[in-house]
């Protein structure tokens, strides 16, 4: 938690060095022009990310007014970035954000991207790793988060199975199918990608999926943010963002194939076939149960952040009315 004091720190001084453009109201500038925004992406893009991809090329954004440009984070976080102003949209974690607003960090999610939490632990399947309890005397590669040990703790816990047996790697950048012919028998994976990555080498994956074990772990991965000040001084800019986004995701849902199309095109360095693929499986999983995209349940929230705060993770209680909001949603039309 110690690394949120560093990221204030890091906020006060971006912020000194300028925010002017991000002040404006309204979702054009007084000449007419599209107002330019930026949106900074978690990670490498891939098919989280599709529905943003689809609302800038079908021109869902330049029909709410706006430019949006899409980047990679780099060294400075979504979180940092979005937090400092110098972006004013960004994808990031329940998780993160989480532990973000309990430092203080002025970020707010405005909408999920995905409704379920799709993550778990993976290993191939001649591991021989078919429950947490087999993780005793096996090896797992990881980031070293503080958040993955306690994780892994809860579900093996369930089992009478002890964490202090778990050798810790930490991977690095290595990817995970490199990492598990090496040093390391099982970690933790999106299946939406690398668990169809396996599929498509012909590698079999045993996998336990959070939400398998836990309801508290069906926390919201990845969500889309924006900071504080924007939505008090710039209200029409938000609702503009997530209005053009959400139809970019509906149309993903509606159309995968096509959608995977404009990922391609947008990333042409991303291997098609994966692409393809990933966002068969994933299309049905961004709205799943909900009544619509992007919302988001409070219960959720406070359930995670309980389960984060009794597992040491977080140094005070979440104000979880601060953490989220749906008032950004387009409103259904039968509302």
């Amino acid at each position: 938690m110690k690394k949120w004091l560093g990221l204030l720190l890091i906020i006060m001084m971006l912020t000194a060095c300028g925010n002017g453009d991000n002040a404006s109201s309204g979702t054009n500038d007084s000449s007419g022009k599209l107002k330019k925004v930026t949106v900074v992406l978690d990670w490498t893009p891939n098919t989280n990310h599709t529905g943003l991809y689809v609302a800038r090329d079908k021109g869902y954004f330049k029909e709410q007014g706006l430019d949006v440009e899409i980047i990679m984070p780099g060294e400075a976080g979504a979180n940092q970035l979005v937090a400092s102003g110098k972006a004013e949209f960004g994808v990031s974690y329940q998780e993160s954000l989480t532990e973000a607003r309990v430092q203080d960090v002025p970020i707010v999610s405005i909408a999920a991207v995905i409704q379920h939490n799709t993550s778990g632990f993976a290993s191939p399947a001649e591991k021989e790793i078919t429950s947490p309890k087999d993780y005793e005397g096996k090896a797992y590669g990881g980031w070293g988060a503080p958040v993955e040990k306690a994780v892994i703790s809860s579900l093996m816990k369930q089992q009478g199975a002890d964490v202090e047996k778990v050798d810790m790697v930490n991977m690095g950048d290595t990817d995970f199918f490199t990492a598990v012919k090496r040093d390391v028998d099982f970690a933790w994976i999106y299946y939406a990608w690398t668990g169809i990555e396996a599929e498509l080498r012909g590698e079999k994956l045993n996998m336990q999926y959070l939400t398998n074990y836990s309801d508290k772990l069906d926390y919201y991965t990845p969500v889309l943010i924006t900071n504080e000040t924007l939505i008090a001084e710039d209200p029409d800019t938000v609702r503009a963002f997530v209005k053009a986004t959400s139809q970019g995701y509906e149309y993903t849902m509606d159309h995968p194939e096509e959608a995977a199309g404009v990922l391609i095109k947008a990333v042409p360095e991303l291997d098609p076939e994966l692409v393809k693929a990933s966002q068969k499986w994933l299309s049905p999983k961004y709205q799943d149960d909900a009544s619509q995209w992007g919302i988001q349940d409070k219960k959720v929230w406070e359930n995670y952040a309980q389960w984060m705060y009794d597992n040491g993770l977080l140094e005070g209680k979440l104000d979880v009315e601060k953490a989220f909001t749906n008032e950004f949603l387009p409103k259904k039309e039968n509302e």
